[in-house]
């Protein structure tokens, strides 16, 4: 028998939840497979078994939060039997068991250890406990006596009695109007540290437009043979990337962080690009984005991009960035103000390129412009380094020539 426990997860994680469970009791489990997927602050973690053998007992739900060390898994030995020999051997002993006489209802200790014995699946123990139902009172479904969601909701369903009361009426003020859901990790996460940030920084933001005109060109120019000689297609983010690390450079304290009375000028530059997922926003970083080239810059996109979307991006990917830059304009955005990302004191917002009239010389033109944003921290950053650092980009982007020739 082998217990499957939480690992160590990061320094600063302790705890996460169960996102998946990648296997199910009475399936047979290999060394080194995959059994759970665990959802943390940052990233998602899957959790292999040490030993062979089949999975006998989940001891946590799908949606329960667990803790490191703690045992959230049996897997007992096995010699390669089918996989639904062993849950029908134990839930043939349900029916039996829920003959037995049903405890007091005072008797809180006995309803729980009965709940306990019925048989399962996570989802509907994880149901059960947020109904407050008491599963040895649910009726399965399941000829085998196993317990399902679906018959913890219908017994949720069925008229409450007499000594259920109270609960039956906060069930009856839920009419259709309003759908509880509770928060991911993940989300709660965000929600806490963007809270933090606004209460934590003096943040302000100052606005400028490119002229994407030149950018666009060169672009659509060179992006064919761009994708021959690398294999990778030639996007607007390494241009601003370039264009951002070269402007950090000349503005070193909007690449810094505060901590406690001191200001750290990082030396590096990681630039952190913001990726949607389902789960919500997450912002892996581009590491030593001054030492790659146009081509290495979109491929380590792509490729974080990739895992940020599978679920698959690691610690090591998510910490240390210096910068960031953001681009709601995928999403329509014309204008924004960006939050800080953790402790940086500055992020760059692209928005939605669209065509406007402009006054080029003493004409109008009709011209492809976008808005940006720097979002800084002006406990560090003074309005005229701010200005000055999105001026520059706006400079170094309206030129794009002067970008390729300086990589």
């Amino acid at each position: 028998m082998a217990e499957i426990r939480v690992p160590e997860l990061a320094e600063s994680i302790t705890e996460g939840t169960i996102a998946k469970w990648l296997k199910q009791p009475g399936e047979n489990v290999d060394k080194g497979e995959f059994i759970v997927e665990l959802e943390t602050d940052k990233v998602n973690v899957e959790v292999i078994s040490e030993e062979a053998g089949v999975l006998s007992e989940l001891l946590a739900a799908e949606g329960d939060t667990v803790e490191v060390g703690q045992v959230i898994a049996i897997v007992g030995e096995g010699s390669g039997a089918p996989a639904q020999q062993a849950p029908q051997a134990t839930e043939a002993a349900a029916p039996a068991q829920k003959e037995e006489t049903p405890a007091p209802a005072a008797a809180v200790a006995e309803e729980t250890s009965s709940s306990d014995r019925t048989i399962a699946s996570p989802a509907a123990r994880k149901l059960a406990r947020e109904k407050g139902i008491n599963l040895a009172d649910v009726s399965p479904v399941d000829p085998m006596g196993r317990v399902r969601a679906q018959d913890v909701s219908a017994h949720n369903n069925a008229p409450a009695p007499a000594a259920a009361a109270p609960a039956a009426k906060v069930e009856a003020k839920d009419d259709g109007r309003i759908t509880r859901q509770k928060m991911t990790r993940r989300r709660q996460t965000i929600a806490k540290r963007l809270l933090e940030v606004r209460q934590s920084t003096a943040m302000l933001t100052t606005f400028n437009e490119i002229d994407m005109s030149k950018m666009m060109e060169l672009r659509s120019r060179k992006k064919d043979q761009f994708f021959e000689q690398n294999d990778v297609r030639l996007g607007f983010m390494s241009f601003f990337t370039k264009a951002v690390v070269a402007a950090l450079k000349k503005y070193p304290y909007v690449n810094a962080e505060i901590d406690g009375d001191e200001i750290l000028l990082k030396n590096y530059f990681d630039i952190g690009i913001a990726v949607s997922t389902d789960g919500g926003l997450v912002v892996p970083n581009v590491v030593d984005a001054d030492r790659k080239s146009f081509a290495e810059i979109e491929a380590s996109i792509g490729e974080l991009a990739k895992k940020a979307r599978d679920n698959k991006l690691t610690m090591a990917d998510m910490t240390g960035g210096s910068f960031t830059i953001t681009n709601g304009g995928v999403f329509g955005s014309l204008l924004s103000t960006p939050i800080l990302n953790g402790t940086q004191v500055g992020i760059l917002g692209m928005h939605t390129i669209q065509k406007r009239p402009v006054a080029v010389g003493d004409n109008i033109e009709i011209r492809p412009m976008m808005y940006v944003a720097l979002s800084y921290d002006h406990r560090v950053i003074d309005g005229k380094d701010s200005v000055g650092f999105l001026k520059m980009v706006k400079e170094l982007l309206e030129n794009p020539e002067d970008l390729l020739l300086g990589s």
